[in-house]
């Protein structure tokens, strides 16, 4: 596997891009990011310094990736969705020192235009909804939407709202995999297909 990098994207040296991954149009990776093995990185992305993205992630168009942000394996970033690192920013006080860090773990999905204010853990395969405000700790397998983002219901590794309520005692089938979710209070454990 190659690496393709469009003649428009700037990669500044030091910077790690894994095989496999596409940088397109008008792209700015700072020297020290961290990318994994066959990540797309959409037109117009900007890529910090503190900045890890694990493999197989997809970063769309218009996404600002700022220090203090970790991507694990196969996550979706949205269009134009938005990641911030001061949690209250003054253009005449400098907070560089007071950066929050952001985690957003395996499989999840940031939709559309959604904002995640820094400080906060996405939990493996939630899913942010087109335009929500993420403030707070989403839990994995969690369906947020709204502003401030709220919880709605829960979501496969495969992408699709499982029936369970959104807290309390049930099991959910992924209708493609056979996979097994079994709601526990207020998290959801994922079981193999038996």
């Amino acid at each position: 596997m190659t690496t393709t990098i469009h003649p428009s994207a700037i990669v500044d040296e030091g910077a790690q891009i894994g095989d496999g991954s596409r940088v397109w149009h008008f792209v700015h990776v700072c020297g020290g990011a961290r990318i994994g093995q066959g990540v797309s990185l959409g037109q117009n992305v900007f890529v910090g310094n503190q900045v890890v993205i694990g493999d197989r992630c997809k970063v769309q168009n218009n996404v600002s990736v700022y220090d203090g942000v970790t991507l694990e394996e196969g996550v979706f970033c949205g269009p134009s969705m938005v990641f911030t690192n001061v949690y209250n920013p003054r253009s005449l006080i400098e907070r560089k020192s007071e950066y929050r860090a952001t985690l957003v773990k395996k499989g999840a999905t940031l939709g559309a235009n959604c904002t995640v204010v820094c400080g906060t853990t996405i939990g493996e395969y939630a899913f942010v909804g087109a335009g929500a405000v993420v403030n707070k700790d989403v839990p994995a397998y969690a369906l947020m939407v709204g502003v401030p983002a709220r919880q709605i219901g829960w979501m496969s590794e495969f992408g699709e709202q499982l029936d369970l309520p959104t807290q309390g005692q049930g099991e959910a089938v992924c209708q493609h995999t056979g996979a097994r979710y079994t709601l526990q209070g207020t998290l959801v454990v994922k079981r193999n297909a038996s």
